[in-house]
């Protein structure tokens, strides 16, 4: 399949993953791969998730009052080990050229977490720049590149679920952003995601059909730190 081009039509264009080493996200800026993270990589990050410390959204009060109709999808941290692995596998060209980048970096950081949407579960359209609640002493970490992998063992597309991206027109007289979706994508098993922020986006709602299965990613930000 070809790179993901800069259309105003839907689209799921992907990258195949020996194309890597020539994609940029200064040309392209959002990217999609299948089949990035084997049925292995797949199995082991869904046995760590079964051993993690799952918070609903209605124990994050901070993420709830931010997001208060987005269902009770459940978060968790990734242990130290399971993250080092799954690092590793993202040491990518293009996401290191892209942080780079930028001018007077003191320190680059990632930050990345587990989330699992249930049946009526979605995130509505924001764009990442909230860069969370500032502790008084410390730099701003600059979202850079947003980053999401899926992780479960099936996904139907009747079950909801797709993130949207959406391009930004022009403000409205209202200040409202006037946005145009630019991109559907599937949580398809083992794919991976990465795009610029800010980029206004959002997660369908998982459908009733889904039953008991859940929407298993691994999401966050690439980020970097200034003087």
């Amino acid at each position: 399949m070809s790179a993901v081009t800069n259309r105003t039509s839907l689209i799921q264009a992907s990258v195949m993953p020996n194309d890597l080493a020539r994609f940029s996200f200064r040309e392209s800026p959002v990217l999609v791969v299948e089949d990035f993270w084997s049925s292995t990589d797949r199995r082991y990050v869904r046995e760590v998730m079964a051993e993690a410390a799952w918070k609903s959204l209605e124990e994050l009060p901070t993420v709830r009052a931010d997001f208060p109709h987005a269902g009770n999808w459940a978060k968790a941290e990734i242990a130290h080990a399971a993250a080092e692995r799954l690092l590793e596998r993202l040491q990518l060209k293009c996401i290191q050229d892209y942080i780079e980048s930028f001018p007077n970096i003191v320190r680059r950081h990632v930050g990345l977490s587990f989330y699992s949407y249930a049946a009526g579960d979605c995130l509505p359209i924001h764009d990442d720049t909230d860069q969370g609640h500032g502790v008084e002493g410390r730099s701003t970490l600059l979202r850079r590149l947003a980053v999401v992998s899926y992780f479960h063992e099936e996904w139907r597309s009747d079950w909801g679920g797709e993130l949207i991206l959406y391009a930004q027109r022009e403000l409205a007289t209202s200040g409202v952003p006037d946005l145009v979706p630019t991109h559907c994508i599937e949580p398809r098993p083992g794919s991976l995601v990465i795009f610029t922020v800010p980029r206004f986006h959002r997660v369908c709602r998982v459908d009733p059909s889904a039953g008991r299965h859940r929407r298993l990613s691994m999401a966050g930000w690439f980020m970097t730190e200034h003087a």
